[in-house]
Parts: structure tokens; sequence; C-alpha cells
């Protein structure tokens, strides 16, 4: 069998059995993303978001700013300096202010034609943030339709890409405290979407607002989350540690990042 038709059956064999067996099909499919790392192929990492991905990133091609100084610059810069002999790229395309509905206005050019392998989604503050100050409200089931529908056509177009969905957050900090009940009702609806549609499309799922409850016992909420919303450098650590502990049950090679 020839190495193009070898690795499209691998590709087509995962693709077929997600539907019944769940991770282990997921698995089979980074198996196959695997193959081409060990034959120093490249993966492209995408990160797509709001704020708190943006990280203030570059709009040019400067390498020095081009990822922003959040998690996704930590994730590339760990994994890049580990792993230099795959020479995978990675790609930040967060948005501030954006929402679910900011996302499908630009899915097509901003994440689809970038065609990653992995792709990592990170969405919802600012949809909690339109219904608490009830402003160009995007409501809970907007959200989950919206977000539906970019999963639904990532599949379609780039069915061997892997998903990581991450789990959006708060703390009780700035703002956000002065109006927690609020904040944090609606998060929680939005929270409980994103775990559902992680487990229903079987990707990976980062959960984030448990990394940062538990962070508390160790420092105050501000030194982790400045002001309830966008982390501090030390949080951004935290999304860090947690998005390649379980990225790499898919991507086995990121288990050996240590912390």
């Amino acid at each position: 069998m020839q190495q193009n038709s070898r690795r499209d059956f691998i590709k087509k064999t995962a693709l077929a059995g997600i539907a019944s067996t769940g991770f282990t099909a997921m698995q089979a499919l980074a198996d196959a993303n695997l193959e081409k790392a060990a034959k120093k192929d490249q993966l492209n990492f995408l990160f797509q978001g709001d704020s708190i991905t943006d990280g203030n990133r570059g709009r040019n091609k400067d390498p020095n700013h081009i990822l922003g100084h959040g998690y996704a610059f930590s994730i590339a810069s760990r994994t890049g300096a580990s792993f230099p002999e795959q020479a995978n790229q990675f790609y930040n395309r967060g948005i501030s202010g954006n929402k679910i509905t900011d996302l499908q206005q630009r899915w097509q050019t901003d994440t689809l034609d970038l065609k990653p392998d992995v792709l990592s989604i990170l969405i919802g503050v600012n949809d909690t943030d339109s219904v608490v100050k009830q402003q160009n409200i995007v409501t809970v089931e907007k959200y989950e339709e919206v977000y539906r529908s970019l999963l639904d056509q990532t599949r379609t177009q780039l069915p061997g890409c892997i998903l990581v969905l991450c789990e959006p957050f708060i703390m009780p900090v700035g703002r956000v405290k002065d109006n927690w009940t609020a904040w944090n009702e609606d998060m929680q609806k939005r929270q409980i979407v994103v775990a559902r549609l992680a487990k229903e499309y079987k990707t990976v799922f980062v959960p984030l607002q448990k990394i940062f409850n538990a962070a508390v016992s160790r420092a105050a909420a501000d030194y982790w989350i400045w002001d309830g919303i966008h982390p501090t450098y030390s949080g951004h650590e935290l999304i860090t540690r947690e998005w390649i502990r379980q990225v790499g049950a898919a991507l086995h090679f990121l288990r050996k990042l240590h912390f």
C-alpha cells in the first residue's frame, strides 16, 4: 500500500469508528496524526477564541509577538522547544471581545482555511457578559446552536482535525464579584453546554473552572485572574498545564512535557 493511501486508510478507519467507540476512535485518529509527526511532517495547531486567547498577539509575521503572551504562547513554546524535529506550526486567531457569534462570522477564513490538525477553542465569557450587561445578548440557546454549527462545519471540512474544547471560566474578582450571581448562573449554563458538546462530538475537553477553583487554596483568586475574567501570567500557566495534560491523552508525545 502506498504511503498516501495508507495514511488515508488510517484516517478513514478512525473516522468510521467515532460514532460507536468514542474516545478509542479519537485515539486512533490521534495516532493517524502521530504518524505524520513521526515522519517529521508538521502538525498545525490553531488556538481560537476571545481576549484570553488573543493575549495581545501580533497581527503581522513577527515571530517574537505573533502568539501573544498567554497560554497559546506557553503551549507553543514548550512544544516547539521540546520537539523541534517535528517543526510543528502554531497559530493564534483569538480576538479580544469576541463572542461565539463573532467566531461564526470569521470561521471559514480564520479557522477552516488554515486547515489545523489540532483546533483548540475557548469562548464564552463575552457571551455571558452580554447577558449580564443586557447588550447584544447571546443567549445560552444561541451559544449552543452556533457552537454546534461550527463543530459541524469543522467535522465536515476537516474530518481529521483533533478538536479541543476548553471550558470557559470566571472568578469572583472585580466587576464579576460585584454581580457574581448573574455571572455565575449564566456561566455555569455555558460550561454545561461545552461539556455536553465535547462528549457528543467526542473531542478533547479541558476543564478549567475546577482548576482555578482549586488554585485559590494556594493563593487569592486575583493572583490567578486579576479582574475575574483575564488570567495573570500565573493563571495562563494553569491553563497551559491542564491543556497539555488533557491533549496529551490524544497526542502522546505531549506527555513528555513535565511541570
